[in-house]
């Protein structure tokens, strides 16, 4: 009798210890709760342009900046932004550190078991960058050869994933930097920061080989903002916002301002 006692309270010690590490899981803030707080604080590395970079003065600009500014307004608060690494925006926000990241996010299946996820404002594509003289000319040509990435990204899970050579840096303008310098084959990365960063690499007369965007894409994906789960309500809110964005044009304006090509979410085409 005394055992079975025993083993009764033990299970019954252990189901409490089970609940209450449970209710004590960090959760992301309501829609009550950021209004409260008057702020929607996010996390971004603004080395991503056109989504985010940072102006002659050091101010975070971008396309995402901008929509992030309509949707803050839209709540009635204020946007706070906080500079990261890439690699640490998405664990921030898993762990509440911040309400929110915006950093030319993907959303992918295994992201989605760990937080959520607006609806995408734009398809994006991860494009091949090579310089002018290499014999690269397509997806199937990187079989072998060395590939520089940003750390953290989709594109370096997809091409981890599909056996190449992987060297990934903190920031695209190291990896950027690798193949410039000729320690990798092929840099990939969004195709709207690519065309950005390609153009301004090959503007400047002291560069005597020239970079080139390859034709055919890695992948296509949606970006969106994250959050943690718990901020259900507030992640509906703004999707309400989001496609009333959508729906009117204004995104597609603020990607036509930046002299960015847009490509539609699927669900607003």
């Amino acid at each position: 009798m005394k055992k079975l006692l025993s083993l009764v309270l033990a299970l019954t010690l252990t189901c409490v210890c089970i609940l209450s590490f449970a209710s004590c899981g960090k959760k992301g803030k309501t829609l009550e709760e950021v209004k409260a707080a008057g702020k929607l604080v996010i996390a971004t590395s603004p080395d991503f342009p056109p989504f985010e970079n940072l102006d002659e003065d050091g101010k975070v600009v971008g396309i995402e900046v901008d929509i992030m500014k309509l949707i803050c307004a839209a709540l009635g608060v204020e946007m706070v932004l906080e500079q990261v690494d890439f690699e640490s925006v998405l664990p921030g926000v898993k762990a509440t550190k911040y309400d929110c990241g915006m950093s030319g996010i993907t959303v992918t299946e295994s992201r989605q078991k760990n937080m959520l996820f607006t609806d995408s404002y734009c398809l994006a594509a991860q494009s091949i960058v090579v310089k002018e003289d290499s014999t690269i000319e397509s997806k199937a040509d990187l079989a072998g050869k060395k590939v520089s990435v940003q750390t953290g990204t989709t594109a370096e899970e997809f091409c981890m994933k599909n056996g190449y050579t992987v060297s990934a840096f903190q920031t695209n303008p190291d990896a950027e930097l690798e193949l410039i310098n000729g320690r990798v084959d092929a840099w990939v990365i969004d195709n709207l920061t690519a065309l950005e960063m390609v153009a301004a690499y090959n503007a400047d007369p002291s560069h005597t080989t020239q970079l080139v965007i390859l034709d055919e894409v890695m992948t296509t994906e949606p970006y969106a903002f994250a959050f943690a789960f718990g901020s259900e309500d507030l992640v509906a809110e703004i999707n309400k916002t989001l496609q009333a964005l959508l729906k009117d044009g204004t995104i597609k304006t603020l990607f036509a301002l930046y002299e960015a090509p847009y490509i539609a979410p699927s669900a607003a085409e």
